[in-house]
């Protein structure tokens, strides 16, 4: 049994972080383990995907249309974006927050309204919370990422908190340690 997971987002959001600390836990768990590169503008505010695959054996980090367990979304119309990667009656863990992106900044059109309701009528169970808020609770809207983990880690029983908490330690600098254990846990009681 492979399980399969699509982190999406808007560069500078830290995606790259996310699919380290989720391949962390999922390795220490004793899985083989596949994390892709990050694909997209991550330097320029565009999106961003990575991939990370665990199971008994994983031959390759990719997941093509159809074959996502979850998609783990830093942003609402990212998350409506990679839906078709989706498993039929997949699960997708998503903030609520919104990010115009450039035809909308550029007064060329609208933010799409109604996503989430776009996304289950796709076939998708969407968990939605309110990640940036979170973060900020935590003490900065840059662990929103690790917010999003904690309340990831819901999906993954096999991995305990204190896993998930040693795979934050391993790769968070020490001096953001308070801060992401702080932010996992809000995610995950959120």
């Amino acid at each position: 049994m492979i399980t399969s997971i699509m982190i999406v987002g808007v560069g500078g959001q830290g995606s790259l972080l996310a699919s380290r600390v989720l391949g962390r836990a999922a390795l220490d768990k004793g899985y083989d383990v596949k994390v892709s590169e990050v694909h997209g503008m991550s330097q320029r505010g565009g999106s961003v995907v990575t991939y990370v695959r665990f199971g008994d054996k994983v031959a390759s980090p990719i997941i093509d249309k159809g074959g996502a367990d979850y998609i783990i979304s830093f942003e609402l119309l990212e998350a409506a974006r990679y839906v078709g990667f989706l498993k039929p009656g997949g699960q997708i863990v998503t903030s609520s927050q919104q990010i115009d992106p450039m035809p909308v900044v550029a007064g060329t059109a609208e933010y799409p309204q109604g996503l989430v309701e776009k996304m289950t009528a796709a076939g998708a169970k969407v968990d939605v919370l309110d990640a940036l808020k979170l973060a900020e609770e935590a003490g900065s809207i840059k662990a929103s990422n690790i917010v999003l983990m904690g309340r990831f880690s819901k999906y993954l029983p096999e991995i305990s908190k204190e896993e998930w908490l040693s795979a934050v330690k391993a790769c968070v600098p020490e001096k953001f340690l308070a801060l992401n254990t702080k932010a996992f846990e809000l995610g995950l009681f959120a």
